[in-house]
């Protein structure tokens, strides 16, 4: 057994030991409080809508039971928010897209820190190394309108946080939950924290499981998945206004995919971060932000591990690749305050990135067993930008927000092929170039970003109006210079241009006691998109292109309380592209999604249910895509019917329950990664959706 898989067993009995542990204190001390204090008046909901809480920002908790079945991993989490769509892939690791766009468009940070991954085919985006349910806060910002976390966001920013403060006495404190599901799912999460006025420490920890599922015809998808995540925080509050942090990760687990010729056998990770903050500095020096990290992704990919090699296959052999990427950067950021008129924010991050890979067989293999290759080093990517962003409050209800930024960003091949071609057939391992010249290369560009955004509130502060206009330029990233999907020259590597995207946004949010509504949306003007070639047959090459492109859309959301104990919600989402060098839509566009759930809610339960209705998409460009995937051809709409409960026991235990798809519909989402054809499973054109899916997850407050 390898090694890894040995430390995931021993991780989760330690992590089911200590949930037994943490469980037990939560039901004595459960009891015990109970006796002295009233029970909390908070009615328990499983989450199936996600509103939108200001202009463009939306902030939810990671931690709350959702539907569907709660996520395993950070982009499982974020398809539930209307705008977001994501590739499936198989069970886990699927790829986000927000408003159709999807890859470094859109910038995911975990404590402040980028973590990339490795692997030619985004077998591992970032979201692969996240677990949400360790987190407090999931904070997404849609569009270019902001410029405080790092360049090229013109799709957006998601922001994974813990929030930890000082104590002012010795306190223990956490939460845990388990989840069973259907197909063997099973979570454990556990997060412990524990200090006093002095400093605290904090230790979370999980691990999800889950086989192989079926579709709605009974069909089973290559899709099995397990890994662990565990992370610990020191932290020292010499004062009130100071504190210094240090945390430190690992991480690791395996994932089917039913979209490739080969699995991803491992998802090592490994993070450091440093962070120091001091507030009050003077009179109008508010705070100063301090930190510095590092997150390195180790990701092997194999056809042995989780399947039989298939010798009627193109990879006949037993063959690996492994692909590790070290991101390594640090910001510097000060807040200035005069009054509650002006806000200013400014500073200065910066990263550095460098991808190897090297490439065999099992132990005995005629190609070498893997890990005694030499890694090879193919690229580097680096970054370092200045920001300002202010936040005026010129009169009692209006308010102009804006930003300017500009990076410095390079890159680097070291295996660029001197010539034209190469031989893209092995599927999620890279370039197998038939031209032996290889040469080193770099390119630089200067990228300017700004934005500026005005809000009006309307009616007593019930309703908001806004519109905002943003700039961003994007550099190209890994996959689009060096990735499976592209030729890998050097000719190739110096003419792709970056992406110069302009965005107008305009919104409106509206609250009071019974409803809360809001709307939004967007047009967009990108110049040099960058559009994914797909080749048309094995012994063709994919490349990418730029080229001149519009996106528009909007979504909306509307949470209306009937009365004291019914409630209902709806949020739509639509976004359309078009393609006006080629003159056709543009690729991997999802279609019209829309939701629509009803909840009856009493003082220690709630019951609920869950409508999604998405319309079929005629709009497709066949062969081209995004770093991902590729258009497939038209796809037909669906609808999902969801039931979802959930009970209150005592103060401390939430019990939630759900059937997901409950009439076991067979679909698939448009936005999808064409399947591989695996041996012993149905081949479908897309990855199919799971069917019917039942599960239970218990919430303990510590």
């Amino acid at each position: 057994m390898p090694n890894y898989l040995l430390h995931s067993t021993a991780s989760r009995c330690a992590l089911a030991a200590a949930l037994g542990i943490a469980l037990g204190h939560a039901a004595h001390a459960g009891d015990a409080d109970l006796a002295t204090t009233p029970s909390t008046t908070l009615t328990p909901v499983v989450v199936t809508a996600t509103m939108q809480d200001s202009p463009l920002t939306i902030v939810v908790d990671p931690k709350k039971p959702r539907q569907p079945v709660p996520a395993s991993d950070g982009a499982d989490f974020l398809k539930s928010i209307p705008g977001f769509s994501t590739i499936r892939k198989g069970g886990s690791n699927g790829d986000p897209l927000l408003r159709g766009m999807s890859g470094s468009r859109l910038n995911i940070l975990i404590d402040g820190g980028m973590i990339a991954g490795g692997c030619p085919s985004r077998m591992d985006p970032p979201t692969a190394y996240i677990a949400p349910q360790l987190f407090d806060r999931v904070t997404i910002i849609k569009g270019p309108e902001t410029v405080l976390y790092g360049p090229g966001n013109s799709a957006g920013v998601v922001l994974f946080d813990r929030d930890f403060k000082r104590y002012t006495q010795s306190t223990l404190d956490g939460d845990a939950s388990i989840l069973f599901g259907s197909a063997g799912r099973n979570d454990q999460n556990l997060d412990l924290r524990a200090g006093n006025a002095a400093g605290y420490i904090g230790v979370s920890a999980n691990h999800t499981h889950s086989q192989d599922y079926k579709d709605g015809d009974g069909n089973r998808v290559h899709s099995q998945y397990d890994r662990w995540n565990a992370d610990a925080t020191i932290g020292w509050t010499p004062t009130d206004d100071a504190r210094i942090e240090l945390t430190a990760g690992k991480g690791n687990g395996d994932a089917a995919y039913a979209f490739s010729g080969m699995d991803g056998a491992q998802f090592l990770r490994e993070s450091v971060a440093l962070k120091w903050t001091q507030e009050h500095l003077t009179t109008h020096w508010d705070k100063l932000e301090v930190q510095a990290y590092t997150n390195y992704a180790d990701h092997v990919m194999d056809n042995y591990t989780l399947r039989e090699p298939d010798p009627g296959s193109m990879m006949p052999m037993a063959m690996a690749s492994d692909v590790d990427r070290r991101t390594s950067g640090g910001r510097a950021v000060g807040t200035w305050r005069w009054g509650d008129a002006l806000e200013l924010q400014g500073g200065f991050d910066g990263s550095v990135s460098v991808h190897d890979n090297r490439m065999g067989g099992p132990p005995g293999s005629r190609m070498g067993y893997y890990k005694d290759k030499p890694r090879v080093r193919d690229a580097r990517m680096q970054d370092i930008g200045t920001f300002a962003e202010a936040r005026w409050a010129f009169a009692p209800s209006q308010r102009l927000v804006s930003g300017v930024r500009m990076d410095r960003a390079q890159a680097r091949g070291y295996t660029l092929d001197a010539g034209l071609g190469g031989d893209d057939s092995m599927g999620g391992m890279g370039h197998m170039s038939t031209m032996p010249a290889q040469v080193a290369a770099s390119r630089s560009d200067t990228l300017p970003s700004g934005f500026v955004r005005y809000e009006h509130d309307l009616a007593s502060q019930s309703a908001t109006f806004y519109a905002g206009i943003g700039h961003v330029e994007r550099f190209p990233d890994y996959w689009e210079l060096f990735g499976q999907h592209v030729e890998g020259t050097q000719e190739s590597f110096h003419s792709l241009k970056p992406e110069r995207t302009t965005q107008l946004d305009v919104g409106m949010q509206y609250r009071d006691d019974r409803l809360k509504a809001w709307v939004s949306a967007y047009g967009v003007v990108v110049d040099d998109f960058i559009l994914m070639h797909y080749p048309v047959s094995a012994m063709d090459v994919g490349y990418a292109s730029n080229v001149q492109a519009r996106i528009a859309g909007g979504e909306a959301g509307a949470s209306y309380a009937i009365d004291s104990h019914w409630k209902t919600d709806i949020t739509l989402a639509y976004t359309w592209g078009e393609n006006r060098t080629e003159h056709r839509p543009l690729p991997q566009m999802p279609p019209l999604d829309a939701r629509l759930g009803l909840s009856y809610e009493a003082s220690h339960w709630s019951v609920g249910a869950l409508w999604r209705l998405v319309t079929a998409q005629h709009r497709v460009a066949e062969g081209e895509g995004n770093i991902v995937g590729q258009d497939l051809g038209p796809s037909a709409g669906f609808g999902v019917f969801s039931l979802n409960g959930a009970y209150r026991i005592d103060r401390r235990y939430t019990l939630s329950a759900g059937i997901d798809n409950v009439f076991n519909k067979t679909y698939a989402e448009h936005v999808n990664a064409a399947t591989a054809g695996l041996a012993g499973y149905v081949n479908t054109t897309r990855v199919n959706e799971p069917g019917r899916t039942l599960w239970i997850k218990l919430d303990a407050k510590l």
